[in-house]
């Protein structure tokens, strides 16, 4: 089969299960490169924040990978999930915002193996800024809150990148752009409580930002009201008054619900080899297992809320 009808065989199938993809070559790690470093140099980002999420990204091939020649980044669209936690008697929905279950990364790639591997052809999960990658590829465009938005996603989704030994036949490389709408629509703006998104600058203040603070181990600063907690982990203000995330806010799925015992188990940031394997089991389902240290802290803002 031809590299451009694998390609295309490769969006298709990724189509039907949902998800939107792009290929571009991997000529562009410079570019991805430039896109953050430089914002670090001209110090539009926060020494923290570059530390902490953005150190970790590697812009080079997968060693194990050979003779890398382009890159595959996917949005899948995820719901928001429900819980119920029961305190003091009373049954409490959380949210858990999308973006947060990474179970789907490995169903995709399961997914790109299978079709690129009967080609002979390899793939290698990527750790690179994927909404940066994903707007340059064409596959969306970012919000003024800095968000990647999809077309039939909206913010609603969960980005992923792959390298693999499949020549790029054809791609979209474009300068990163916002949405038209954004031009005329301030409502992210007002609707975040921290302050975080301003008119003058494109870049959000990540370090005014509820997510980033609610995703860290440390306590939260003092600045931090704390009836502006609104999820179990990350932050739902900025999208939820979007207009473009207008027909996607009512995707929601349930997911379990604790027990009064299991709820102060969490509330008490118990450990993960220390909870119950039933309880464990049900935060597994939801990827939260690895947050224990945080979810305590969390849970117990929230709640104390009510």
């Amino acid at each position: 089969m031809s590299e451009k009808r694998l390609t295309q065989k490769l969006r298709s199938e990724l189509k039907v299960k949902g998800h939107s993809s792009r290929t571009v070559s991997v000529d562009h790690l410079c570019d991805l490169r430039e896109g953050i470093e430089g914002n670090k140099i001209r110090s539009l980002l926060d020494e923290q924040i570059f530390n902490e999420y953005l150190k970790s990204l590697t812009f080079k091939p997968n060693d194990a990978l050979l003779n890398t020649q382009s890159m595959i980044v996917i949005a899948a669209a995820q719901p928001q999930i429900r819980l119920v936690f029961t305190h003091r008697g009373e049954p409490h929905q959380v949210i858990i915002p999308p973006t947060y279950n990474s179970d789907i990364d490995k169903s995709v790639l399961g997914t790109l193996s299978s079709i690129l591997g009967t080609e002979g052809y390899h793939v290698a999960k990527a750790a690179l800024p994927l909404k940066l990658l994903a707007v340059r590829s064409g596959l969306g465009k970012y919000g003024r809150n800095n968000i990647c938005y999809v077309p039939g996603m909206g913010s609603f989704n969960r980005l992923m990148a792959f390298y693999t030994d499949l020549p790029c036949s054809e791609e979209i490389w474009t300068e990163p752009q916002i949405m038209e709408r954004c031009m005329s629509c301030e409502a992210c703006i007002h609707g975040c409580p921290a302050g975080a998104i301003k008119a003058d600058r494109f870049l959000v203040h990540a370090e005014r930002c509820i997510t980033f603070h609610n995703e860290r181990i440390n306590e939260f600063p003092e600045w931090i009201d704390p009836s502006w907690h609104n999820c179990l982990v990350g932050c739902l203000f900025c999208q939820k008054v979007c207009p473009e995330n207008r027909t996607f806010l009512n995707r929601i799925e349930d997911g379990d619900t604790f027990s009064e015992e299991e709820t102060a188990l969490i509330m008490n940031a118990t450990q993960p080899d220390h909870v119950p394997a039933r309880t464990a089991e049900k935060l597994k389902r939801i990827d939260m297992l690895e947050y224990c240290d945080i979810l305590g802290r969390n849970l117990r803002v929230l709640l104390n809320n009510v």
